[in-house]
């Protein structure tokens, strides 16, 4: 299929970086991401898109990472995934799994994040959220319950652009876990993580 420059064409949907479109004639193909940013749209407006770049990494809807570091002195492995409400603002659900010496255990957590100036290819954000924490105490004298507990966090980082959809991120959590009893543990965790946005 060739179309000209400048043509009219509808999108049907997008695979990668292939779109697959409908010209003015209803004759269907395949067109390369790049190709499309010289086309326009049925109604006339210019067609724009998230091309994998450090556009993108400006503006998207989504990301997805995992990474690894300390949680409380203990090994964590963890996962994320966030949704843009706006350039600054996005939703962050977070799962983690921490491996220590004196407890093993999970955590699920939900929270904001605002990143400060997300046209900037290295970019500060702040975070704020709440979660559960699950906690396996490795006891071997004397064996303590299982506990799962309700936690709240306030964190900094910071998140650099790397290449195509990849970045990498670094963020520090203060965590305060709300125990049965009156006292509250206090926890920080330091990761890396390694993510992509699309």
């Amino acid at each position: 299929m060739s179309v000209e420059r400048e043509s009219l064409v509808d999108i049907l949907y997008r695979r990668t970086d292939w779109f697959k479109v409908r010209d003015e004639h209803g004759v269907e193909g395949w067109a390369r991401a790049r190709d499309m940013r010289r086309t326009k749209l049925a109604d006339g407006s210019p067609f724009m898109f998230n091309l994998g770049d450090m556009s993108g990494f400006t503006t998207h809807n989504w990301e997805i990472g995992i990474g690894g570091g300390d949680y409380g002195g203990a090994n964590l492995i963890n996962a994320y995934g966030a949704y843009s409400l706006t350039d600054n603002m996005k939703v962050e659900l977070t799962l983690s799994q921490f491996l220590g010496n004196s407890s093993n255990g999970y955590k699920a957590e939900a929270g904001l994040t605002h990143v400060m100036f997300p046209e900037w290819r290295v970019s500060p954000f702040l975070e704020l959220g709440t979660g559960i924490v699950y906690t396996e105490p490795r006891a071997t004298i004397i064996l303590p319950g299982d506990r799962t507990d309700q936690t709240a966090y306030a964190g900094a980082g910071v998140r650099a652009y790397i290449t195509r959809r990849f970045f990498v991120r670094a963020d520090y959590r203060w965590h305060t876990i709300f125990t049965s009893r009156d006292d509250n543990e206090e926890l920080e965790e330091w990761k890396i993580i390694v993510a992509c946005f699309f």
